[in-house]
C-alpha cells in the first residue's frame, strides 16, 4: 500500500527561538507491515462482575437532573485541553475529602482511564504483561481483560509500564504502550482487533523512559507521534547511537482505523516526545498540533502543526534547547478563536527555555507572540480560561509553582507558592505543590492533585489564586497522571505505594463529585 508523505528538505534549521525554513516534497511511503486485521466474533453480552483486586466502598450520590455531563474518551479529555464541562458537582468538601466509591489495585504504569457511557477502560502493566482491563464506572466491576507480552525495563528506575493513557473511539479502544505497541480492541468484547510493533517496523528507539505520547483518534485516522528513525537505533552510549537518533524517519504516523495500516506519514528527526497530539482549528483550517522531540544530542524538537487529511505540514517551529537530558510533556494548547498555540517545557534543568505563545498568519504559518522562562511546565497541562492560561511552573516539587499570564500580552497576572501545614508525614513542617498538579476542569474550580495525592479547588480568577477546599487523599508520590472527571465521579491513579496510613500497593481511585 502507497500512501502519501511528506518529507523535509531543510534549507536551514536554527535552535531556540528561531523558525526552520523548510521546503516540503510528497513521496509514496510504503507500509512494512500492514497488520493482521481479525473479524469481530460473535459474543453474548458481557456483564460486569466483582473480582479480586476490587474494594467497593458506596454507591455514589444521585446525579442532579440538571447535571451537564460528559464522556471522558482519551488523555486530554472531552474537548482535548484538559478541562471539564460538567456542572453540579461538589464545591465544598467533608472533612475527610471527597467519599470513595470503589478502588482497583493495578500494576505498573502512569496512565489515565478513558470512559465512555458504562465502560471504563485502564491500561497498565503486571507480570510481564500490559494489561487493558474494561470495568464499570460506577462500580469498578470487570467486563473483560486482555494482555499481551512486553519487555521493558526502566533506564532510570521508574515504573515498568504504560504512559500513554488508552482512547475510546466509538467501538475500538487504542492503547501505545511502552515498548511502542500500538493495538486496536473491540469495546465490548476485548477481543483484539489489531496490532503492530512500531518500534521493529519504524526504529523507534526507547528514549528515556519507553514510549509516552497518547494517540488522537480523528475520524477514520489513529494519529501518532511514532518517533522512528531512518535506521536502527544502537542500545548502547556510543557515537553510533547519536547519529542514528538523528537520522529522519516516521516522526508521526497516520493509522487507519479500522485496518492499521499506514495512511500518511510524516519524515523528520524530531522524535516522540511525551506530550499527546491536540487537534484545532486555525484560521478555519482543522490541524493537528504535536510538541515532537526525544532522546538526542544535541537534543532537537518543536511544534509541528499538521494536515490531518494528508500528512503536509503547513508550519515547523523549533522549541528546544540542545542539552541532552531533557523530555517534553506538557501537550500544546490552542487558544480557542484566536489562531495561537502555546507550548512549554521545564528544560533545561535550572535554566528551562519556559513557554512560548505562537500565532499563526492566514498562511498558517507561526511567530512568536511572547515567551517567559518563567512559565516553564513539566508533566502537567497548562489550561486557558477567559483571557488567561494557568499552569504550574517547575520541573520538581520544590520549585513548582501556581502562575496565571495574560494570553494577549505575555504579562504574569500573578504567581502563588501554594503550601500547607502537614500533619502526617512531616509533623510541624509545611509540603508544597508538586510539578505534576493538574488543572482537570474549566466549568467549576479547579482540582489539583498534587504529586503526593493532594488534591484542591483552586478557583482560577485573573486577579488572584484562591483555594476553595483541600484534602489529602493519600501519601504516594509519583501521582503524575491527568485525572478523569465523568458523570460527576473522579478517577485518580496512584502509582507508587501508600507512605504513611498503610500499604495499599498501586490503584485507582473513584470518587464521589455529584453535588445539588
Amino acid at each position: 500500500m502507497t500512501t502519501p508523505f511528506s518529507r523535509f528538505l531543510c534549507a536551514a534549521v536554527l535552535s531556540g527561538a528561531t523558525t526552520t525554513t523548510i521546503t516540503l516534497r510528497a513521496e509514496p511511503w510504503k507500509d512494512p507491515a500492514p497488520p493482521t486485521v481479525q473479524a469481530r466474533e460473535a459474543a453474548a453480552p458481557i456483564k460486569p462482575t466483582a473480582f479480586d483486586r476490587l474494594k467497593f466502598f458506596a454507591a455514589p450520590s444521585a446525579l442532579n437532573p440538571a447535571a451537564q455531563t460528559s464522556d471522558w474518551h482519551r488523555f486530554l479529555g472531552p474537548t482535548d485541553d484538559a478541562t471539564s464541562p460538567e456542572t453540579h458537582l461538589l464545591h465544598q468538601w467533608p472533612a475527610g475529602g471527597p467519599a470513595k466509591v470503589w478502588e482497583v489495585g493495578k500494576g505498573d504504569g502512569y496512565t489515565s482511564p478513558a470512559i465512555q457511557g458504562d465502560r471504563l477502560v485502564l491500561f497498565h502493566a503486571e507480570a510481564g504483561k500490559e494489561v487493558l482491563e474494561c470495568l464499570h464506572p460506577e462500580t469498578g466491576q470487570r467486563y473483560w481483560t486482555q494482555g499481551y507480552t512486553m519487555e521493558y525495563r526502566d533506564r532510570y528506575g521508574f515504573a515498568n509500564g504504560p504512559r500513554s493513557s488508552p482512547v475510546i473511539a466509538g467501538s475500538r479502544v487504542l492503547t501505545h504502550g511502552v515498548t511502542s505497541v500500538l493495538t486496536c480492541t473491540d469495546l465490548e468484547t476485548g477481543q483484539i482487533l489489531w496490532q503492530r510493533n512500531l518500534r521493529t517496523e519504524f526504529n523507534v528507539p526507547q528514549d528515556f523512559f519507553g514510549q509516552g505520547s497518547s494517540p488522537l483518534v480523528l475520524g477514520n485516522k489513529v494519529i501518532v507521534n511514532v518517533g522512528g528513525k531512518g535506521r536502527p537505533v544502537p542500545d548502547d552510549d556510543s557515537e553510533a547511537r547519536y547519529t542514528a537518533l538523528a537520522d529522519p524517519g516516521l516522526s508521526v504516523g497516520a493509522f487507519d482505523l479500522e485496518t492499521g495500516q499506514l495512511l500518511w506519514g510524516v519524515k523528520d528527526d524530531w522524535g516522540a516526545s511525551y506530550a499527546s497530539p491536540v487537534p484545532a482549528t486555525i484560521h478555519g483550517k482543522p490541524v493537528v498540533l504535536i510538541y515532537a522531540g526525544g532522546e538526542g544530542n544535541p537534543a532537537t524538537g518543536g511544534l509541528l502543526t499538521i494536515n490531518p487529511e494528508d500528512g503536509s505540514v503547513y508550519d515547523r517551529h523549533p522549541w528546544r534547547a540542545e542539552e541532552y537530558i531533557q523530555a517534553t510533556g506538557a501537550s500544546p494548547v490552542a487558544i480557542p478563536g484566536q489562531n495561537r498555540v502555546f507550548i512549554s517545557t521545564a528544560y533545561p534543568k535550572n535554566r528551562p527555555l519556559g513557554g512560548v505563545m505562537l500565532e499563526f498568519d492566514e498562511k498558517l504559518k507561526s511567530k512568536e507572540l511572547w515567551s517567559s522562562s518563567k512559565f516553564a511546565v513539566h508533566w502537567m497541562n497548562p489550561v486557558y480560561r477567559d483571557g488567561c492560561l494557568y499552569g504550574i511552573h517547575g520541573e520538581t516539587e520544590r520549585q513548582a509553582v501556581l502562575v496565571c499570564y495574560d494570553v494577549a500580552t505575555g504579562r504574569e497576572n500573578w504567581r502563588e507558592d501554594l503550601y500547607w501545614d502537614d500533619t502526617e508525614l512531616n509533623p510541624g513542617r509545611t509540603a508544597r505543590m508538586g510539578a505534576s498538579a493538574q488543572p482537570a476542569a474549566g466549568g467549576w474550580p479547579v482540582p489539583l492533585p498534587w504529586g503526593t495525592g493532594q488534591p484542591a479547588l483552586a478557583g482560577p480568577e485573573c486577579p488572584s489564586c484562591k483555594v476553595t477546599a483541600r484534602t489529602q487523599l493519600f501519601y504516594a508520590p509519583h501521582t503524575w497522571c491527568l485525572p478523569a472527571v465523568s458523570r460527576g465521579l473522579l478517577y485518580v491513579t496512584q502509582n507508587y505505594d501508600e507512605q504513611v496510613r498503610g500499604r495499599t500497593g498501586q490503584r485507582m481511585i473513584c470518587y464521589d463529585l455529584r453535588g445539588r
